[in-house]
C-alpha cells in the first residue's frame, strides 16, 4: 500500500475508519424542490465511496423547521427519514461510511428560500426597509432541542457520525463571533455568553446519539476580514469547552459569507495548496481533539505528509474527489500520476452552485459529476477511426474518452505541443496547476497508446491520408485584434504572444482588455515592466471570473498597484500612448506597449468542414472551434460528442 499513513485506519470512540481521508459536505443541487434525497445525490456519494474515500458527510442538513430552506437537505422532520436512509444503506453497501452534517444557516438560508426563518443573535438591517430581528430566547432554545432532535433521526437512519457546524458565519459561528454576536443578555458580551448556545447545541446533540458515536464540530479557526472578530486564541478556548461538552473531532475550515473571507470556503487556485493546515496543527496541539486539516488538499503525497508529520490526523479532499471520484483507489494501488487533479477553477462547483442557469454542480476535470449513471463507460462493439483536429485540453478529453470506449483516436495538433490554451493560461501567476493539468491529459494520451501528430496542420491531403470514419474539430480560437489606427504598430502585441513569451516589453504598458486574460496578463507583467494600466470598455472588469477568483485578482491588483480604467474605449493607438473614448471624453494614457486582450474568436475550419461534407464523413465541433468560452463547457463538449461516436 502507497501512502501508508494517508492509508492507515483511525479509531474514534465506537468507529473505525478506514483511513484518514474525509469527503466534506458540499452543496449540490442534485435535491428535489423539497430537500429530499434524489438518486442522483446517491449515486454522487456512492462513487466516491467505491472510489475508497474513508468518510463522506453530506451537505448541511437544515435542523430546524422553521429555518430549514428548500432544496438544502434536512433533518427537521420525519418525512426526511426514508429518503436519507437509502442514502446511508447504499454508502454501506459499498463498505463506505457516511455522516450528517447539522446546520443552522443563518442568514444563509435567504439564498436557498426567502420564506425561511433567519436565526441570528443581533437584529441585522438586511436592506435599508428590513431589519431581521434577533432571536428570541424561545428561538434559542428551540434551536438547540432542534439540533438534537435531528441528530436522534440521524441515528434512526443509520448514521455513522454528525458533525455540528459551528463555522462560516452561519447561526453558531454569529454566535460565538463578537462581530456578530452584539446580544447583552446570556448569550452575548463575554466569551462564555457567547459559547454558551453552542455548547448547549453540542450537548443536545450528544445527548441524542449512542455513547460510542463520535461527534465532529466544523470550525472556523479564526475570523477574516471583519473587525473584532475571533481570534485564534478564542477558537482554542471553545474547542476545550466543546471537547468537554463531548465533541471529539474538529474540523479546522475558515471563511465567512459576509466578507471577502468566503474565499476560504471554496478556495480558488490563487491560493496556496495546505493554505490553512498551520491553524489545524497548532488547534490540535493546544486542544488534544483529533484535527482534521482543510484547505486546498489535493494531492495524496501533501495529504500523507500532513498525517506522517502530525500536522492533523485527518485531511478533507472534496474537490480533489469531485475531480476524480477514484483518487483514493488510484493513490492506494500506486497510481497517483493517475489522478486527475483538481486545477482550483471553481467554474463547476461553486460558480455553477451559485448560478439559477446550471441545475446541478459539476466539474471541469470531470464532466461525469452529477451525471454518474449516465456518463458509465460504454465500449463501442463498432470501434472507428476518429480524427481529432487540435490538441488543447478539448481534444485531448474526446480522445481519452474515445480511447476509453475502444475507438481509435488520431491527434493532430498544429503546433509543436500538446494543451492550447490552458498551458498558456498556466504562465499566469497562480495558475501553474492548470498548466500542469494540460500537460497531465497529453501524457495520459500518450501511455494510452493515441497517435499524436505534432507539427501537423490539417489539410483536406491530411484527412485523405488519415482516412478517418469521423472528424472532430477542436482546433480552438485566436486573438481578436483591434481594428483602429494604430493597431499594427510595433509596439502593439496581444495577451497570447505575452504569456506565451514571444515578445519582450519594457517601460509602461496598457492592456486594453480588463477580463480575465487581460488582468492575468497584467498581473504576469508586473515586476517586470514599468507602470501598468488595464483598460475596460464595460462598467467593471474582470466580468467573466467567478466570484471567489474574482476577489483573489482584484486583491492582487491591488497590491501589485496596477490601475484599472473602466467605461472606456481605446480609439487609437500611438507609438508614445493611447488614446480612449472615456464616455464621451477622449483622454491619452502614455506608454511604450500596448497589449491587446479584448476576447478570442474561433479558428476558421471551413476547409475542413467542406471537405468532410464532399467526401460523407461525419464531423463534430467542439469548444472554442464554435466560439470562445469557458474551458467547463468545452470539456463536457468533448465527452458528450465521445460518447455518442
Amino acid at each position: 500500500m502507497y501512502y501508508n499513513h494517508l492509508f492507515n485506519s483511525i479509531k474514534i470512540r465506537g468507529l473505525e475508519i478506514k483511513n484518514r481521508v474525509i469527503f466534506p459536505a458540499m452543496g449540490t443541487k442534485m435535491l428535489n424542490g423539497d430537500s429530499y434525497v434524489t438518486d442522483q445525490l446517491i449515486d454522487y456519494h456512492v462513487a466516491r465511496a467505491k472510489g475508497g474515500n474513508g468518510l463522506n458527510f453530506t451537505e448541511v442538513c437544515s435542523v430546524y423547521s422553521k429555518s430549514s430552506p428548500k432544496n438544502f437537505l434536512a433533518l427537521s422532520d420525519d418525512k426526511y427519514i426514508p429518503g436519507m436512509k437509502k442514502l446511508v444503506d447504499a454508502i454501506h453497501k459499498e463498505g463506505g461510511l457516511i455522516g450528517a452534517q447539522l446546520w443552522l444557516g443563518g442568514s444563509a438560508v435567504l439564498f436557498g428560500d426567502s420564506s425561511a426563518m433567519v436565526v441570528l443573535p443581533t437584529d441585522f438591517q438586511a436592506s435599508p426597509d428590513y431589519v431581521i430581528p434577533g432571536a428570541s430566547i424561545e428561538i434559542i432554545k428551540e434551536a438547540v432541542e432542534a439540533f438534537g432532535t435531528a441528530a436522534k433521526r440521524a441515528v434512526e437512519v443509520g448514521f455513522d457520525t454528525v458533525e455540528f457546524h459551528a463555522g462560516h458565519n452561519y447561526t453558531p459561528h454569529s454566535f460565538l463571533s463578537k462581530a456578530f454576536n452584539k446580544r447583552r443578555d446570556e448569550y452575548g458580551g463575554s466569551f462564555e455568553n457567547r459559547s454558551r448556545f453552542l455548547l448547549e447545541c453540542i450537548e443536545s446533540i450528544r445527548n441524542n446519539i449512542p455513547e460510542d458515536m463520535p461527534l465532529f464540530m466544523r470550525i472556523d479557526a479564526f475570523d477574516d476580514y471583519v473587525e473584532d472578530g475571533l481570534t485564534i486564541e478564542e477558537v482554542i478556548e471553545f474547542c476545550k469547552l466543546s471537547k468537554n461538552a463531548g465533541v471529539d473531532v474538529v474540523d479546522v475550515s475558515r471563511g465567512n459569507f459576509s466578507s471577502a473571507a468566503i474565499k476560504y470556503e471554496v478556495p480558488p487556485v490563487d491560493l496556496p495548496r495546505g493554505f490553512n493546515v498551520d491553524n489545524a496543527t497548532r488547534i490540535k496541539n493546544e486542544t488534544g481533539l483529533v484535527t482534521v486539516a482543510v484547505g486546498r488538499i489535493n494531492d495524496p503525497e501533501q495529504a500523507d505528509e500532513i498525517i506522517k508529520d502530525c500536522k492533523a490526523d485527518m485531511v478533507v479532499i472534496g474537490r480533489g474527489q469531485l475531480a476524480d471520484p477514484e483518487f483514493c483507489n488510484k493513490a492506494m494501488k500506486g497510481k497517483a500520476d493517475s489522478i486527475i487533479r483538481c486545477v482550483g477553477c471553481n467554474q463547476g462547483c461553486y460558480d455553477g452552485f451559485n448560478s439559477k442557469d446550471v441545475p446541478f454542480i459539476t466539474c471541469l476535470r470531470n464532466p461525469a459529476l452529477g451525471r454518474e449513471k449516465e456518463y458509465e463507460l460504454r465500449r463501442t462493439e463498432k470501434p472507428k477511426k476518429v480524427l481529432i483536429i487540435g490538441g488543447g485540453v478539448s481534444g485531448l478529453q474526446a480522445a481519452i474518452t474515445l480511447k476509453e470506449r475502444g475507438h481509435i483516436p488520431v491527434i493532430c495538433e498544429a503546433s509543436d505541443s500538446l494543451g492550447g490554451q490552458f498551458v498558456l493560461a498556466g504562465a499566469a501567476p497562480r495558475k501553474e496547476e492548470m498548466k500542469l493539468a494540460a500537460i497531465h491529459m497529453g501524457e495520459e494520451c500518450k501511455k494510452a497508446g493515441i497517435e499524436i501528430r505534432l507539427s501537423t496542420k490539417v489539410t483536406p491531403e491530411v484527412i485523405k491520408s488519415v482516412n478517418p470514419d469521423e472528424v472532430i474539430v477542436a482546433v480552438g480560437s485566436s486573438p481578436i485584434k483591434l481594428n483602429i489606427p494604430g493597431s499594427d504598430l510595433a509596439n502593439v502585441t496581444n495577451s497570447h504572444n505575452v504569456l506565451a513569451g514571444k515578445v519582450k516589453i519594457e517601460g509602461n504598458v496598457v492592456v486594453v482588455g480588463g477580463g480575465l486574460v487581460g488582468l492575468e496578463v497584467a498581473e504576469y507583467l508586473s515586476g517586470k515592466v514599468g507602470k501598468i494600466t488595464a483598460v475596460e470598455m464595460l462598467n467593471e472588469v474582470a466580468k467573466d471570473l467567478g466570484q471567489l477568483r474574482k476577489i483573489c485578482v482584484m486583491e492582487n491588483l491591488y497590491e501589485e498597484g496596477i490601475t484599472t480604467i473602466t467605461n472606456a474605449k481605446c480609439v487609437e493607438i500611438k507609438e508614445n500612448s493611447i488614446t480612449i473614448d472615456k464616455q464621451g471624453v477622449l483622454e491619452e494614457i502614455p506608454c511604450d506597449y500596448t497589449v491587446v486582450s479584448i476576447g478570442s474568436r474561433a479558428r476558421d475550419h471551413k476547409e475542413i468542414s467542406q471537405y468532410c461534407d464532399e467526401n460523407n464523413i461525419p464531423y463534430h465541433i467542439i469548444g472554442d472551434a464554435i466560439k470562445a468560452r469557458r474551458a467547463l463547457n468545452c470539456v463536457k463538449e468533448a465527452v458528450d460528442v465521445a460518447r455518442e461516436i
